[in-house]
């Protein structure tokens, strides 16, 4: 494994992807990598769960443009640290996204935060960066949540 020169760091907008996203710009300023984030959207609710949606709301879309403005914000942060970014947005299920884009580009290590959901809440939710990196054939640093 050579250096990282390639960094994803992937975001669902939380405390931990907060934290990882500082990590993964420090990181890449330290050691002259490239960095970009990216957001998986997932459709917010299935067509078929029965859901009234009033005619013209498309709830797609307005997930879509959420997205897409707090990614500026994470861009316009890092820029303004001097670390040249760059914003994926992809429409599906988060941990396949995360690990096609992390293929697709040919990143070097992917960082993302975990929520450290354990029992329950854990085998209900599962969790994206489990399956991350299981799957990644690329280095995943996981950054928690700073302690309450």
């Amino acid at each position: 494994m050579g250096p990282f020169r390639h960094i994803l760091v992937a975001t669902d907008f939380s405390e931990a992807s907060r934290r990882a996203f500082e990590s993964a710009g420090e990181l890449a300023a330290a050691l002259g990598a490239d960095l970009t984030v990216l957001h998986a959207c997932e459709v917010p609710v299935p067509p078929d769960a029965g859901l009234a949606v009033p005619p013209g709301v498309d709830l797609l879309s307005a997930a879509e443009a959420e997205a897409r403005r707090r990614l500026d914000e994470l861009v316009a942060s890092a820029t303004a640290r001097g670390w040249p970014c760059r914003a994926i947005l992809r429409v599906g299920v988060p941990w396949q996204e995360i690990l096609s884009v992390a293929a697709e580009a040919l990143f070097d290590l992917v960082v993302m935060g975990t929520h450290g959901r354990r029992g329950i809440a854990h085998a209900l939710m599962g969790s994206v960066a489990e399956k991350v990196v299981r799957a990644s054939p690329v280095p995943v640093l996981t950054v928690r949540p700073a302690p309450p």
